[in-house]
């Protein structure tokens, strides 16, 4: 009943402080966006330096992001990289969520901890430790050892957010499958999956972004075959400033867009599914 009253009109001085919370907000969304955005016309500009105002409009950048010999291996890199680093840090973040949030045991703080460390360590120290780790396995310089890095970096976001559906999930129905005589694998796969693939699929996502915008560790392990997108950027920001980059940057832009599309998108998904429980 309350639900369907009308809501008492605002006083002036609730209005103004609306209005001053709406106006500061966007001020400071516009600040931290505005270096972003300042990027994306620059990747139309038919001059050879970034500079205001634009001399033309031109798709020279992009013309010379998809035919270059140097723009489309890392891009192919990233790729491979990515893909292949966010699939092991699925299933593993996937089963580790899983075994965590069933198992009773006194070290289970700890071993959150240890898994959550990549995140909360910082890149440069994470990227060193690998570094010596893997050069006594001579895996520094391999697409194996880049992948592995990668996988490690991405597998605590994949633990956040299924740990978090799992949270919500009604164990009985596991149990029930059981009952019924279904294996442990067929129930996680037409029980459990089913309910908590928007979980798993964020953070596959989230791990995903993490590796296509790695670039320390990418510097430390990977080897000239391996020279990913981010590490060609930083590359080529010392070295020499082409106006290319800023095609490249507006493709990650867009990525990353459409990954926080996709994100929120799965957000509602998961909302839907708890609220028709």
């Amino acid at each position: 009943m309350a639900a369907d009253l009308p809501s008492a009109p605002r006083t002036v001085s609730e209005r103004f402080g609306l209005a001053v919370a709406w106006t500061s907000t966007s001020l400071v969304l516009l600040f931290l966006l505005a270096p972003i955005l300042a990027i994306i016309p620059l990747s139309f500009s038919s001059g050879s330096f970034l500079t205001y105002p634009l001399p033309g409009w031109s798709l020279r950048w992009y013309e010379e992001l998809l035919s270059s010999e140097k723009w489309l291996p890392a891009l192919r890199n990233s790729l491979i990289v990515g893909l292949s680093s966010t699939l092991l840090a699925t299933v593993l973040g996937t089963l580790a969520a899983m075994g965590l949030t069933r198992a009773r045991f006194p070290m289970k703080p700890l071993v959150m901890a240890l898994l959550m460390s990549p995140m909360i360590v910082p890149v440069v120290i994470t990227a060193i430790g690998v570094y010596f780790a893997f050069a006594p396995l001579r895996l520094t310089g391999t697409y194996t050892g880049l992948i592995i890095a990668h996988t490690a970096l991405g597998a605590p976001f994949v633990v956040i957010t299924v740990s978090a559906t799992l949270s919500q999930f009604d164990s009985s129905l596991a149990r029930a499958a059981s009952s019924l005589g279904a294996p442990p694998l067929v129930a996680f796969r037409r029980v459990i999956l089913p309910i908590i693939v928007p979980g798993v699929a964020s953070g596959a996502l989230f791990a995903f972004a993490t590796s296509f915008d790695e670039v320390v560790v990418a510097l430390m392990i990977a080897g000239p075959e391996q020279r990913t997108l981010p590490r060609e950027m930083f590359i080529g920001i010392r070295e020499s400033i082409n106006p290319a980059i800023t095609a490249v940057a507006t493709v990650l832009i867009v990525t990353s867009v459409l990954l926080l599309l996709c994100l929120e998108m799965l957000r509602r998904r998961s909302a839907q599914l708890a609220g028709g429980r």
